[in-house]
């Protein structure tokens, strides 16, 4: 049985908040715990949401609490090689096909696309993946149990490539995790229900699924989730441990002695890991 590998897949919209640290150390200690490789990768490929100089605050930010990948950080912004290849695989068997549909036509039907408005012609048409009728897709994830979605009903087909040229997240997710190896997913449960379409794109393109855990999100006060309040302030990387500390608390670890060190309290963190005890509520953020 190969090494599980696993990865943190940060935006570049701002620095890390308390939210993306919970996934960050997360995915670090999941797959730590069970002896694995834990990589980085920008995703970078929405263009109109990247802020300028915030890869590197990210990135200095988790090597200030010790959290390093164990590869090269990739950025997404830097692959679109790939992400072409595998839709023109898509296109080329069916299974994707071009779109002049206008978000206002689809306003008749909730926004979920089925078929085409008839007439429409547009320079800038999207590329949409062919959901087939009656498609279930069904999955267990390993803090949120079993999961199932309809995904022709409650989706439809989905955009592969946005009308201004971007590639759409679905995709580049679902190449990136299958090219860089990735066997364990694990993230924020704002992102659960996008698991079943990437699943349908692994299967549609011949690549592996991965394992799935989704973290519970991190909310303030008022229980909105961090980047959509103004709790989403930035992490005090100054006081490693006691940042480190209150992220253990938030994935339902039991507190430890810490030790002096980062490295030192992420080496006793790792043994002491306990998957299980991850809540599947969303946690309480509130500013010290």
């Amino acid at each position: 049985m190969s090494s599980p590998v696993g990865r943190f897949a940060p935006s570049p919209t701002g620095p890390l908040h308390a939210g993306s640290l919970l996934a960050a150390l997360g995915s670090w200690l999941w797959t730590k715990h069970a002896g694995g490789q834990w990589l980085v990768r920008i995703e970078d490929v929405d263009r109109t949401r990247e802020v300028p100089g915030a890869t590197a605050m990210q990135l200095d930010t988790l090597a200030l609490l010790g959290l390093v990948a164990d590869g090269p950080v990739v950025r997404q912004s830097a692959r679109a090689p790939l992400y072409a290849d595998a839709l023109q695989r898509l296109l080329a068997h069916g299974h994707a096909f071009e779109c002049h549909c206008s978000r206002a036509a689809l306003d008749a039907t909730g926004g979920i696309h089925r078929t085409c408005v008839p007439g429409l012609r547009r320079h800038d048409p999207s590329i949409r993946l062919r959901v087939p009728d009656g498609c279930l897709v069904a999955f267990d994830d390993a803090v949120h149990g079993p999961q199932r979605q309809w995904v022709d009903r409650e989706v439809g087909d989905f955009v592969l490539r946005r009308t201004d040229g971007d590639w759409a997240y679905q995709l580049a997710v679902v190449v990136d995790d299958a090219d860089q190896g990735i066997t364990e997913v694990v993230r924020g449960a704002d992102l659960l229900d996008s698991t079943a379409r990437q699943i349908l794109l692994q299967r549609q393109l011949g690549l592996p699924t991965p394992r799935y855990a989704h973290l519970p999100l991190v909310v303030d006060a008022e229980g909105r989730k961090l980047g959509k309040s103004q709790g989403a302030q930035p992490l005090d990387a100054g006081n490693a441990i006691a940042t480190l500390a209150a992220t253990w608390r938030m994935l339902g670890q039991s507190p430890f002695a810490a030790p002096a060190t980062p490295a030192g309290w992420l080496a006793d963190a790792r043994k002491r890991f306990d998957p299980s005890a991850v809540p599947r509520a969303p946690v309480h953020w509130t500013a010290s």
